[in-house]
This record gives C-alpha cells, structure tokens and sequence, in this order.
C-alpha cells in the first residue's frame, strides 16, 4: 500500500472509530480544541490529517497511532532456521538481520586435522550447550562442557572444536568470525549446502 492510500483511509477510520465510542464532533472539537469544521474534513477526506492532528486525536481516543493511520503488524518475530553444513560445522543462523552481532547454534564433530588458530577482527562468545568443547586460546589449551562459556577478543589466536564426540555451543560472533570459522572451512574443499 502506498503512502497516498494510507492516508486515504486515515479519514473513514477516524470517522468510525468516533462513532463506535459515540461522540459527536461537536464534544471530539471540545475535548481536542480541533475545530469541527476540520474534523468533518479530515473524516471525509477533504483536509489530509497532519501528524499534530493524528497525535491529539490519538491522545482523546487513547489509542496508538498506528491505529490512526492503520499502519501494518510487525513481520513474524520468528527467525526461519535453516542448517548449513561447514566442515566440521552445522550451523544454524539465529539471527535474521545482518549486522553483528551474529548468533548461531553450531553441532561440532572431532576432526582428524591438527587445530589451526586463527586471528580477525572482533569479540567471540560461546556456550556449551552439550558434548565437550576443546578450545585453544594462544597458549591456553582447555575442555569446557555443559554449562560453560567463554569470551575473548579475536586479535589473539583461537581455535575450538569438539573433545571426543559431537558437541553443540551457541557462538556470538561478527562477520569477521563467520567469515574465519565457518566460510573458512568450506573454501578448503569441503562442500557447504
């Protein structure tokens, strides 16, 4: 719908909704200090509704002005989830607007390759959510399972991976580390989908 029909409909709603709570224009002009004459015009069409007019009568009515003006619901909140396979890596994306950061549940398999740390721009987090998760941080070489997260900035070499069998964490991250981490791997010849 185009601006030009929005405010089209501003008129009949606002000419409907005064008539649902039964006021006449006579007591909607009294109670706004909006004169009658340019309520009559705005509920007929002939006089576009200002956002001073829309905010006053939203007030009376006590009513968001998105009622006003009928302005859409919000889109669906939910993230459609899709899982992406990187390497070693599932991962689904939970966040569904670019920018950063970026949230993503990763399953994680053992891997035969020796860890490879790596440096980007940017701050990580992550959680365990099950399984246990070896991560190097320079010369920190720890186990994390359930329960346990860690953060650090990603200027300082780091490499994570499953301990033993698959684990799942949940990662905070920028494009810099989904750059590093996942897009990484499927560029070494390994297939994404």
């Amino acid at each position: 719908m185009n601006i030009e029909e929005v405010l089209d409909e501003v008129g009949p709603r606002l000419k409907r909704l005064r008539r649902e709570r039964g006021t006449t224009l006579a007591a909607l002009a009294e109670q706004t200090g909006i004169s009658s004459s340019t309520l009559s015009r705005l509920e007929s069409g002939q006089r576009r509704a200002t956002l001073e007019l829309l905010l006053t009568l939203a007030r009376a009515y006590q009513v968001p002005l998105d009622d006003l003006v009928g302005a859409p619901p919000p889109d669906d909140p939910r993230v459609q989830i899709k899982a992406t396979k990187f390497g070693r890596f599932t991962a689904w994306r939970l966040t569904a607007q670019p920018g950063q950061p970026q949230a993503l549940k990763l399953l994680m398999h053992p891997e035969n390759d020796p860890p490879v740390q790596r440096t980007h721009e940017g701050y990580e987090w992550l959680y365990v959510l099950s399984g246990r998760v070896r991560a190097l941080l320079g010369d920190q070489d720890f186990t994390m399972g359930p329960g346990e997260a860690a953060e650090f900035d990603t200027h300082f070499p780091h490499w994570f991976g499953a301990d033993g069998g698959p684990a799942e964490v949940l990662v905070l991250f920028g494009k810099q580390g989904e750059k590093a981490h996942l897009k990484a791997r499927a560029r070494r010849g390994q297939s994404s989908r």
